[in-house]
């Protein structure tokens, strides 16, 4: 014979207590949310102001949850952005790299142009211009200062002839070849230019001195005819460099004596002109009057 089938959870005491308390919680449950169904007929708004204290009893585990939500999403943020750091700073590195080629290649792009257009200007204020050329470089051979242009003979320049860039006088063409010429430069020893001080127009001359500075003097001796900051310009006296070509900046001045730099670097200059020989025209009070015809 089958033993009986009991429906008891067992003989412990605590079981069945629980078991209890599980009924007694679910029936509490339907009672309380019968009633809060009839409140929300009956009387709406006591069955808002009873939602109105569930809300505030529960807005602070709302709140609880939402900051470990947003903790939780701030976190796989972080673990993503530091996943794909190297990338990006790699990426910004090459931005930043062709940022600055490309802001290099315009100014030089910038600074060529204001040099063409310096040259052009001079071209078209000036009538001896025989030639515009790039400056190749600036050598330093047995102790002499000499450049080399791109342009020669072919282009019809010749020994004696002045070189200027756009901003100052560089020197003169020692020789030429065909396509090139070189240059001696204001800084050879054996350069000497007459100059006349633009401040009051006192005449002088400079002469290199092969290091890169100039030797200024003046013709009259005693004289303080320098100062420092002085802007020295080709006189135009003996011919061959035109007059009013800026040559120097005085660094120094002993009285009729100064030391002097290059308004014009040629380590920095990328074209330049290539003048004429200067003439200068003999003065009107040398021309002698003309003859008037004797009355009949």
């Amino acid at each position: 014979m089958a033993p009986p089938n009991h429906r008891r959870p067992g003989f412990s005491r605590r079981a069945q207590y629980a078991l209890f308390s599980g009924y007694v919680v679910a029936v509490v449950g339907v009672i309380a949310a019968l009633l809060l169904i009839i409140a929300a007929h009956v009387d709406p708004r006591g069955f808002r102001a009873v939602q109105g204290v569930a809300s505030d009893a529960g807005s602070p585990f709302m709140s609880a949850g939402r900051s470990i939500a947003r903790m939780f999403g701030a976190t796989d943020d972080a673990i993503a952005y530091y996943l794909t750091a190297v990338s990006t700073n790699d990426e910004l590195k090459a931005e930043l790299d062709r940022a600055r080629t490309r802001l290099v290649q315009a100014r030089v792009i910038e600074a060529q142009n204001r040099e063409l257009r310096s040259l052009l200007k001079l071209q078209d204020q000036r009538t001896d211009v025989i030639a515009n050329s790039r400056l190749i470089g600036s050598t330093l051979a047995d102790a002499r200062r000499i450049a080399v242009i791109a342009v020669g003979a072919d282009a019809g320049v010749r020994s004696g002839f002045p070189v200027r860039a756009a901003n100052g006088l560089i020197g003169r063409v020692l020789n030429t070849g065909a396509f090139s010429a070189r240059v001696l430069l204001l800084t050879d020893a054996s350069s000497v230019v007459p100059i006349r001080v633009l401040r009051d127009g006192s005449p002088g001359f400079v002469t290199g001195n092969g290091d890169g500075t100039l030797d200024v003097r003046g013709l009259s001796a005693g004289a303080r005819t320098f100062r420092r900051g002085d802007i020295l310009t080709t006189s135009g006296a003996g011919g061959l460099y035109p007059p009013h070509i800026p040559v120097a900046l005085v660094i120094s001045s002993r009285g009729d004596e100064g030391t002097a730099v290059p308004i014009a670097n040629p380590a920095a200059v990328d074209y330049v002109a290539v003048l004429g020989l200067y003439r200068p025209d003999k003065p009107a009070d040398e021309v002698p009057p003309a003859k008037v015809p004797a009355a009949p």
